[in-house]
């Protein structure tokens, strides 16, 4: 029997009764009559097809990776691309995603068979942005195109080892009942290019819009469906760009690859630390922690400044870190040390525009708190380590092993950790503490 409701063709809710606004996307006019024909379950004599199992032990896997040579791109990949893989590249407006991808396209491009499909510029564009960027021939094959049944037929004839897709938004199926550039179609594209990744082999790269809010443009179904989401961030005022793993079904999520911005395109960054170290000396406020991104540590500074308040309700300014965590630690060293830090303008950032979330950086907080307030800088090349509980104990971190070789690799002559990781060797001075009392006579 025939059934009728009514859908809204931008974001495919479905209602009992017309509406004119669409209460869950907020279109106007978008909501439309769909006839649907339910047939009543009976028994069939049809012969359904049944599906061959496979034993585990029995199934080959293909380890190998496309690498692109580019140490940063294949650390944030977790090793290179995986064959049969569907990746989604995504970042703000001019931050360099196409730079980066035609940049990764060449390379992978001398001992693979690599497709660039442009649904944004023309053959010519791409071409002489190429020319621009990598000042040679190279060996990628281009199509502007952003009909997605052309790109796919092209694929299959191919059989390329790498497909580049910018962007997927731009891109329609010929015979889709959904509007271009809609999230329906943006979906229906996400599965028919996953299937086809997958029956072909071939890696598949795309590159996503963002919105307003930093997110990913199109349907959250899009994230769940590729294997892979990595997102490319930075500063206008920084040249560094960040390629972010957000997700990756074949590494560590959270990996981070470093790249600097240039005249010739984006240029890798091995020891983003030696970068992070130049502008870092000693001063009133100032404290160095290393902070585990992935699997990468990374030598940061933060910066305090404490200064008494003029008004009723001290300001709290803080940038790169959770604002209740710089709180929280003020409460506890005013608790335990009677320093009157509710009393206080805290103003607290995260050089370079680091972004921070652990409680491994708990016992650097601290200290740069107190020496903002002591206004005594902490001894130079000196890195802190550590958790600060609320009783005011100091408490060990999992996993210091990486953090101390590498701030001993790039010269840090001393580490401040808590009592009970005193057990790990290394060449630098370790320095414990065990409880917040013991801080003040860091700064002496």
């Amino acid at each position: 029997m025939a059934k009728t409701t009514f859908a809204c063709h931008s974001c495919n809710q479905e209602f009992f009764k017309w509406q004119g606004c669409c209460p869950n996307c907020q279109n106007w006019n978008s909501i439309t009559e769909k006839i649907s024909t339910k047939s009543s379950f009976t028994a069939s004599t049809k012969v359904l097809s049944v599906a061959i199992l496979t034993e585990q032990a029995n199934i080959t896997i293909d380890e190998q990776r496309i690498s692109s040579q580019w140490l940063e791109w294949d650390r944030a990949f977790g090793g290179g691309i995986v064959r049969g893989s569907v990746n989604i590249l995504t970042g703000d407006p001019g931050i360099g995603k196409s730079t980066l991808l035609l940049q990764i396209a060449h390379q992978i491009a001398q001992t693979h068979h690599v497709i660039y499909f442009s649904s944004e510029e023309s053959t010519h564009q791409v071409a002489a942005r190429a020319r621009r960027i990598l000042g040679q021939k190279t060996k990628l094959y281009f199509l502007a195109e952003n009909n997605l049944d052309l790109i796919i037929n092209t694929i299959i004839q191919e059989r390329p080892d790498l497909v580049i897709i910018d962007a997927i938004q731009n891109c329609f199926l010929e015979n889709s009942p959904h509007t271009n550039n809609s999230i329906n179609q943006i979906r229906e594209c996400g599965f028919k290019l996953m299937q086809l990744a997958k029956s072909t082999n071939a890696a598949i790269i795309l590159t996503a819009h963002i919105t307003k809010d930093g997110q990913m443009a199109g349907p959250k179904t899009l994230e769940h469906l590729v294997d892979t989401v990595f997102y490319l961030q930075g500063e206008d005022h920084w040249q560094v760009r960040i390629l972010r793993s957000i997700k990756n079904r074949f590494g560590p999520t959270n990996e981070l690859g470093f790249f600097e911005m240039a005249q010739t395109g984006l240029h890798e960054l091995t020891d983003i630390n030696k970068l992070l170290l130049e502008n870092s000396t000693p001063a009133p406020g100032a404290t160095l922690i290393s902070y585990l991104e992935g699997s990468r540590p990374l030598l940061l500074e933060l910066q305090a400044l404490t200064l008494p308040s003029k008004l009723n309700l001290p300001q709290r300014v803080i940038t790169g870190i959770e604002h209740i965590q710089v709180i929280l630690i003020a409460a506890i060293l005013e608790k335990y040390l009677k320093i009157k830090f509710s009393q206080q303008d805290i103003f607290f950032k995260v050089s370079s525009d680091f972004k921070i979330r652990s409680n491994s950086s708990d016992l650097g907080i601290a200290l740069a708190l107190l020496s903002s307030y002591m206004q005594t800088p902490l001894k130079q090349k000196t890195v802190t380590l550590g958790e600060l509980s609320l009783t005011g104990k100091i408490k060990p971190i999992q996993q210091i092993g990486p953090h101390l070789k590498e701030a001993e690799r790039f010269g840090i002559e001393q580490c401040i950790v808590p009592k009970q990781n005193l057990n790990y060797s290394s060449n630098m001075n370790l320095v414990a503490v065990e409880n917040i009392y013991e801080l003040l006579q860091l700064l002496e």
